[in-house]
């Protein structure tokens, strides 16, 4: 497949002025810093980081919206900044915290201003509009005005709004920030599906539940130098985080044996009585297989399984390293 997003040594720098009692002091803040990635055609991309490292700056550079202060980047052929009249039909752009509807205008007449910015034509934009109502079912508030419509009402609307002329790839910025449970299902729920049907995502936000639900390959940047670009697998793997053992006792077997308290100690393990629950730490040099063997000799077992360190907890060990 080929390179779809191509981004090159990008760097986004900010000036900033003090001032002191007799002059003014410059100060050079790098928002991003030597950024370099590519995305396949199709590839559903999670962009994380925590607050202030870059994620957005990025995004508003890959979109046209900002110029950068060096770098190059390529999306579908088009150099973002440049070309934006005729690149801009080719993308679409959600930020969570900005609106693209009319406060003030019933939802369907946002629909048909976009459909006229875009120059849809009008048998595409009903089946378009069609498809959109069904799948984010937005029949119930697609006659109210924006600002009468629930958060999760409104981030639906706005992703409905961002596929009105069909882009081929979706900038999302904090998509599902502040959605209930339900609403959040509904929008992931819908972006798979346009992820299977070939549309190419770059999605960046604060919920890593969402990126490991959704996304292919993720980004790391953090103080705007991009630290890791690949896999969720590869990166657990890169990890010095161990993976635990959860062996659940059957009721009635929570009193333990000094042997049995011994074998937990041993592993550095703990022992939730009430809970009946143990919990040990597999380490690099343990053997999975053996430790499982020797605790189904030792213990009388309800259920046990083996379970990797948590992507939040991933995340927050390649930050510190």
């Amino acid at each position: 497949m080929n390179k779809y997003i191509e981004v090159s040594d990008l760097c986004k720098d900010y000036t900033l002025y003090k001032r002191k009692i007799f002059k003014r002091e410059k100060e050079i803040i790098h928002a991003v810093r030597n950024v370099s990635f590519s995305v396949k055609k199709g590839e559903f991309l999670g962009y994380i980081g925590p607050n202030g490292a870059g994620k957005s700056t990025t995004i508003k550079m890959l979109t046209g919206i900002l110029t950068p202060t060096s770098g190059k980047v390529k999306v579908a052929g088009f150099c973002p900044w440049k070309e934006r009249k005729k690149y801009v039909r080719n993308i679409g752009v959600i930020f969570g915290q900005k609106t693209q509807m009319w406060w003030d205008l019933p939802v369907k007449d946002t629909y048909k201003v976009l459909k006229a910015i875009y120059r849809v034509p009008e048998a595409k934009f009903k089946k378009q509009l069609s498809f959109l109502i069904d799948r984010l079912e937005i029949m119930q508030f697609y006659e109210q005005p924006v600002r009468q419509l629930s958060l999760g009402q409104r981030m639906r609307a706005e992703l409905a709004a961002c596929m009105i002329h069909d882009p081929e790839i979706l900038f999302l910025d904090e998509p599902t920030i502040g959605l209930d449970v339900v609403s959040k299902h509904r929008v992931l729920s819908f972006l798979k599906e346009l992820n299977a049907e070939g549309k190419t995502i770059f999605l960046t936000t604060h919920d890593l539940n969402d990126i490991e639900a959704l996304c292919e390959e993720i980004l790391i940047i953090n103080h705007g130098r991009l630290i890791y670009k690949g896999s969720l697998t590869a990166l657990k793997k890169r990890t010095s985080l161990p993976r635990l053992l959860k062996i659940r006792l059957k009721e009635g077997y929570y009193t333990l044996s000094q042997s049995q308290k011994k074998f937990i100690d041993a592993y550095n393990g703990e022992f939730n009585e009430q809970e009946g629950e143990i919990v040990i730490k597999i380490e690099n040099t343990h053997k999975p297989a053996i430790l499982a063997r020797e605790v189904l000799q030792k213990f009388e077992i309800e259920d046990f399984k083996i379970q990797d360190p948590g992507i939040e907890e991933v995340v927050r060990d390649i930050y510190k390293n």
